[in-house]
C-alpha cells in the first residue's frame, strides 16, 4: 500500500509501505495492505510505518522527524500532535500537524 504523511511545511512520508499503526480517537488502530476505505481523525501519539526495507527510503533534513525503532530498523515512527487519515485503494494520505 501506498502512504502519503503531510504537514503544513513539508511532505515527511511517500512510499510503499506494508503496514502502519497511528493513535486514533478511540485507541491506536493498524492497516494492512487491502484495507476497508476509512476516514478517521488522529490524536496525538505516534504513527509507526513497517516497511520492507529503508533501501530506497532517503532520510534527510525534510524527513528529519521520522525516526528509526531501536528495536527494528524496518519500523519508522513519526510523533504526530493531532491529524487526518484518508484510505482508499490501497492509497493512505495522513495530514498530520
Amino acid at each position: 500500500m501506498f502512504l502519503e504523511i503531510v504537514t503544513p511545511e513539508a511532505i515527511l512520508f511517500s512510499s510503499e509501505v506494508d503496514l502502519f499503526s497511528a493513535p486514533g480517537i478511540d485507541g491506536e488502530f493498524q492497516v494492512l495492505n487491502n484495507h476497508a476505505p476509512i476516514v478517521s481523525i488522529l490524536k496525538e501519539g505516534e504513527i509507526k510505518i513497517h516497511v520492507h526495507s529503508q533501501d530506497h527510503l532517503e532520510l534527510d533534513d525534510l524527513h528529519g522527524k521520522l525516526e528509526s525503532h531501536a528495536d527494528d530498523a524496518k519500523v519508522l515512527m513519526l510523533a504526530i500532535k493531532s491529524g487526518t487519515l484518508e484510505l482508499n485503494d490501497n492509497k493512505a494520505i495522513i495530514l498530520a500537524d
